[in-house]
């Protein structure tokens, strides 16, 4: 399997004022298509050509750190866009919104933990809401890491590098966070995702 940028479902202005035109071209067109090209190239020879992306992930995780790295945040990124959108956060479609309660106590509570992950992670990586068995938990990853290379199931994940907001946010990642999960949740992709179970 090649690996292909793919293009955003959105416009790039369409997440303002929480995510800039500015951030979404260097995030998308530059941040992205680097792991695409350099995870192509990376995965020439390998055991791994010919793969799904899912496979590539779990099978490089502590093997091949070039494939791995580039791999994993191709997976993390083409979620990562389809988690966002326009006029987002709102409603959560009612499936969803029981396995937060049941992981969590409350929606809140599970807004809460998602941001704290977020702000706890130290330099770059990820801040997930992973299903993992049979509840959602708040967990984060550094680097390109996810949920899959511990057995769980991502359903929502939080980019924390600082190319994802610091043209915005400058280093004010707990405000980024807020805003991501107040205006920019896709809960109805959360849902698709939730429903693969």
């Amino acid at each position: 399997m090649t690996f292909t940028l793919p293009n955003l479902p959105y416009a790039y202005d369409a997440l303002g004022p929480y995510m800039s035109r500015e951030t979404l071209e260097y995030h998308h067109d530059k941040h992205h298509l680097a792991y695409v090209n350099n995870g192509n190239n990376a995965l020439k020879g390998t055991e791994w050509e010919g793969k799904s992306l899912e496979e590539i992930v779990k099978g490089s995780f502590g093997k091949n750190a070039a494939v791995f790295n580039n791999a994993g945040q191709h997976y993390n990124h083409i979620h990562f866009w389809k988690w966002m959108k326009p006029n987002g956060g709102g409603k959560i479609p009612g499936e969803v919104e029981k396995a937060l309660i049941d992981g969590f106590g409350s929606v809140d509570k599970a807004k809460e933990d998602l941001a704290q992950a977020g702000v706890t992670q130290f330099g770059s990586g990820w801040a997930w809401l992973t299903l993992k068995d049979g509840k959602v938990q708040a967990t984060k990853t550094a680097n390109g890491e996810n949920p899959l290379v511990h057995g769980g199931k991502p359903i929502l994940g939080i980019d924390v590098w600082e190319h994802s907001y610091y043209i915005d946010y400058r280093n004010r990642r707990p405000d980024y966070l807020k805003a991501w999960i107040d205006h920019l949740v896709n809960w109805e992709y959360v849902a698709e995702l939730f429903g693969q179970k």
